[in-house]
């Protein structure tokens, strides 16, 4: 138990700082479109790169130098793009804010393909969950897939809690202000992690 404690901590740590796949989530969780769907695509790709982790891929990635630098340009570009959405929807919030029409959702394929990208295409996907959880992890031996069963219940907790906790401040979103500072502030985010990502490339 203490090395599932251990994984559910680390795993916490990990994933609950600002990025690109928490700030989807909580738009998603905002608007109450496929939220579920969003959060078990998050949890399950998380339990996913956590047990290979646990296996040991993370030493087989650092033996790949090419592998890590492909993706940053990758998810670089998708990022930037998807900034350059988020910024258009804060400068043009007249489309964007009619979230009860049925105009203005969006189909579970697109919101889907957006969240296996923002999570996938993510360098820091593999450099934290799999590279470094999976190096602690082996620190536990024989206990190592108890310490990732706590990651994973991390991820669990974590995804749900932000999905389903949205809703609580959707009445401060009753307010187009409040969208367009969201989705300016997403923009930012996504430049950010862009640029890092690129720059280390």
């Amino acid at each position: 138990m203490l090395s599932a404690a251990s994984g559910l901590a680390l795993g916490l740590s990990l994933i609950v700082a600002i990025g690109a796949q928490n700030a989807f989530v909580l738009r998603q969780g905002l608007r109450g479109e496929h939220v579920a769907a969003v959060v078990a695509v998050c949890a399950v790709s998380d339990a996913v790169l956590i047990a290979a982790g646990v296996a040991g891929t993370g030493a087989l990635l650092e033996r790949l130098p090419w592998f890590v630098p492909v993706v940053r340009w990758g998810g670089g570009a998708f990022l930037l793009g998807y900034a350059l959405l988020a910024a258009r929807r804060a400068l043009r919030p007249s489309g964007a804010l009619r979230v009860e029409g049925a105009s203005a959702r969006q189909g579970l394929r697109a919101v889907l393909a957006t969240c296996l990208a923002l999570t996938w295409l993510n360098p820091h996907v593999y450099l934290d969950t799999v590279v470094l959880l999976g190096s602690v992890a082996g620190g536990h031996e024989e206990r190592r897939w108890w310490f990732g069963a706590g990651a994973v219940l991390g991820s669990v907790v974590w995804f749900t809690a932000l999905g389903a906790g949205a809703r609580l401040l959707r009445p401060l979103f009753a307010r187009p202000r409040a969208w367009q500072v969201l989705d300016g502030g997403i923009a930012v985010v996504m430049v950010l992690i862009a640029v890092s990502l690129v720059r280390h490339a």
